[in-house]
Protein backbone atom coordinates (compact mmCIF):
# COMPACT_ATOMS: atom_id res chain seq x y z
CA UNK A 1 0.00 0.00 0.00
CA UNK A 2 1.42 3.47 -0.52
CA UNK A 3 2.32 5.41 2.14
CA UNK A 4 3.43 8.66 0.64
CA UNK A 5 1.65 10.63 -2.29
CA UNK A 6 4.09 12.74 -4.43
CA UNK A 7 2.23 15.15 -6.48
CA UNK A 8 3.27 18.04 -8.77
CA UNK A 9 1.96 21.01 -10.79
CA UNK A 10 3.39 20.39 -13.99
CA UNK A 11 6.09 18.01 -15.40
CA UNK A 12 8.87 20.26 -15.28
CA UNK A 13 8.68 20.34 -11.77
CA UNK A 14 9.66 16.04 -11.64
CA UNK A 15 13.55 16.54 -11.71
CA UNK A 16 13.14 18.33 -8.89
CA UNK A 17 10.34 16.28 -6.88
CA UNK A 18 11.93 12.73 -8.24
CA UNK A 19 14.53 13.79 -4.99
CA UNK A 20 11.83 13.02 -2.86
CA UNK A 21 10.84 9.49 -4.50
CA UNK A 22 14.56 8.75 -4.81
CA UNK A 23 15.07 9.39 -0.65
CA UNK A 24 11.74 7.23 -0.64
CA UNK A 25 12.91 4.49 -2.79
CA UNK A 26 16.10 4.28 -0.43
CA UNK A 27 13.86 3.81 2.99
CA UNK A 28 12.05 1.43 1.17
CA UNK A 29 8.69 3.49 1.53
CA UNK A 30 5.69 2.77 -1.14
CA UNK A 31 4.63 6.11 -2.70
CA UNK A 32 2.60 6.91 -5.74
CA UNK A 33 3.84 9.92 -8.04
CA UNK A 34 1.47 12.22 -10.18
CA UNK A 35 0.71 15.37 -11.93
CA UNK A 36 -2.20 17.37 -10.39
CA UNK A 37 -2.48 20.72 -11.44
CA UNK A 38 -4.35 23.40 -8.96
CA UNK A 39 -5.60 25.59 -11.76
CA UNK A 40 -5.52 23.46 -14.98
CA UNK A 41 -7.12 20.34 -13.16
CA UNK A 42 -8.96 20.97 -10.26
CA UNK A 43 -11.16 18.62 -9.77
CA UNK A 44 -8.33 16.18 -10.23
CA UNK A 45 -6.76 17.83 -7.63
CA UNK A 46 -10.57 17.96 -5.45
CA UNK A 47 -10.24 13.52 -6.29
CA UNK A 48 -6.86 13.07 -5.13
CA UNK A 49 -6.74 15.04 -1.96
CA UNK A 50 -10.24 13.23 -1.04
CA UNK A 51 -9.57 9.71 -1.48
CA UNK A 52 -5.66 9.98 -0.60
CA UNK A 53 -6.43 8.36 2.91
CA UNK A 54 -8.68 5.92 1.48
CA UNK A 55 -5.77 4.61 -1.03
CA UNK A 56 -3.28 4.29 2.13
CA UNK A 57 -1.56 7.55 1.76
CA UNK A 58 -0.92 8.99 4.89
CA UNK A 59 1.67 12.03 3.89
CA UNK A 60 1.51 14.09 0.67
CA UNK A 61 4.50 16.04 -1.06
CA UNK A 62 3.22 18.61 -2.96
CA UNK A 63 6.07 20.70 -4.93
CA UNK A 64 4.93 23.89 -7.33
CA UNK A 65 6.39 26.91 -8.81
CA UNK A 66 4.91 30.10 -9.51
CA UNK A 67 1.45 30.75 -7.55
CA UNK A 68 1.89 27.56 -6.05
CA UNK A 69 -1.31 26.80 -4.49
CA UNK A 70 -0.94 22.71 -4.88
CA UNK A 71 0.62 22.13 -1.69
CA UNK A 72 -2.40 25.05 -0.20
CA UNK A 73 -5.17 23.79 -1.90
CA UNK A 74 -4.41 19.99 -1.14
CA UNK A 75 -4.00 21.06 2.66
CA UNK A 76 -7.68 22.63 2.38
CA UNK A 77 -9.34 19.48 1.17
CA UNK A 78 -7.58 16.85 3.43
CA UNK A 79 -6.63 16.56 7.47
CA UNK A 80 -3.57 14.48 5.77
CA UNK A 81 -0.05 16.18 6.21
CA UNK A 82 0.85 18.42 3.73
CA UNK A 83 4.56 18.69 2.55
CA UNK A 84 4.75 21.81 0.37
CA UNK A 85 8.29 22.19 -1.78
CA UNK A 86 8.19 25.28 -3.52
CA UNK A 87 10.18 25.12 -6.60
CA UNK A 88 12.63 27.33 -8.62
CA UNK A 89 11.19 29.83 -11.11
CA UNK A 90 12.88 31.83 -14.17
CA UNK A 91 10.94 35.11 -12.57
CA UNK A 92 11.82 35.41 -9.30
CA UNK A 93 13.94 32.09 -7.92
CA UNK A 94 11.64 30.06 -6.48
CA UNK A 95 10.69 33.05 -3.85
CA UNK A 96 7.50 33.56 -5.32
CA UNK A 97 6.63 29.95 -4.71
CA UNK A 98 8.08 29.74 -0.97
CA UNK A 99 5.89 33.14 -0.01
CA UNK A 100 2.78 31.19 -1.45
CA UNK A 101 3.34 27.71 0.21
CA UNK A 102 4.76 29.43 3.65
CA UNK A 103 1.78 31.96 3.85
CA UNK A 104 -1.25 29.47 4.37
CA UNK A 105 -4.05 31.07 6.83
CA UNK A 106 -4.35 29.53 10.18
CA UNK A 107 -6.22 26.02 10.46
CA UNK A 108 -4.62 24.71 6.66
CA UNK A 109 -1.04 24.45 7.24
CA UNK A 110 1.65 23.07 5.21
CA UNK A 111 4.87 22.28 6.17
CA UNK A 112 7.08 24.09 3.65
CA UNK A 113 10.53 23.10 2.55
CA UNK A 114 13.06 24.77 0.88
CA UNK A 115 13.49 26.09 -2.63
CA UNK A 116 13.68 22.93 -4.72
CA UNK A 117 13.74 20.76 -1.70
CA UNK A 118 12.13 18.02 -2.44
CA UNK A 119 14.70 15.32 -0.70
CA UNK A 120 13.81 16.93 2.56
CA UNK A 121 10.40 16.81 1.94
CA UNK A 122 10.69 13.02 1.34
CA UNK A 123 13.16 12.75 4.77
CA UNK A 124 10.16 14.58 6.82
CA UNK A 125 7.51 12.33 5.13
CA UNK A 126 9.49 9.31 6.27
CA UNK A 127 9.83 10.99 9.96
CA UNK A 128 6.37 11.55 10.24
CA UNK A 129 5.78 7.54 9.17
CA UNK A 130 8.54 6.58 11.26
CA UNK A 131 6.19 7.92 14.51
CA UNK A 132 4.21 5.05 13.62
CA UNK A 133 6.46 2.73 12.39
CA UNK A 134 9.47 1.74 14.15
CA UNK A 135 11.59 0.08 10.98
CA UNK A 136 11.10 3.27 9.35
CA UNK A 137 12.12 5.13 12.49
CA UNK A 138 15.56 2.87 13.24
CA UNK A 139 16.22 3.96 9.01
CA UNK A 140 16.22 7.14 9.36
CA UNK A 141 18.13 7.13 12.70
CA UNK A 142 20.83 4.74 10.60
CA UNK A 143 20.92 7.32 7.62
CA UNK A 144 21.06 10.48 10.33
CA UNK A 145 24.20 8.49 12.01
CA UNK A 146 25.92 7.86 8.16
CA UNK A 147 25.43 11.73 7.79
CA UNK A 148 27.29 12.50 10.88
CA UNK A 149 29.83 9.72 10.22
CA UNK A 150 30.98 11.20 7.30
CA UNK A 151 31.06 14.55 8.44
CA UNK A 152 33.47 13.05 11.13
CA UNK A 153 35.16 11.66 8.70
CA UNK A 154 35.67 14.95 6.58
CA UNK A 155 36.53 16.82 9.88
CA UNK A 156 39.61 14.18 10.70
CA UNK A 157 40.96 14.12 7.20
CA UNK A 158 41.01 17.69 6.93
CA UNK A 159 42.54 18.37 10.10
CA UNK A 160 44.78 15.76 9.49
CA UNK A 161 46.17 16.41 5.82
CA UNK A 162 45.51 20.63 5.92
CA UNK A 163 43.37 22.85 3.44
CA UNK A 164 45.52 22.64 0.39
CA UNK A 165 46.24 18.63 0.08
CA UNK A 166 42.67 17.97 1.00
CA UNK A 167 41.43 20.51 -1.54
CA UNK A 168 44.21 18.69 -3.78
CA UNK A 169 45.59 21.86 -4.82
CA UNK A 170 48.82 20.45 -4.41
Amino acid sequence: MKKVGIIMGSDSDLPVMKKAADFLDRMGIDYEITIVSAHRTPERLYNYAKTAKERGISVIIAGAGGAAHLPGMTASLTALPVIGVPIETKALGGEDSLLSIVQMPPGIPVAAMAINGAENAGIMAASILGISDSDIYDKLEKYKQNLADSVEAKASRLEREGAEKYLGEN
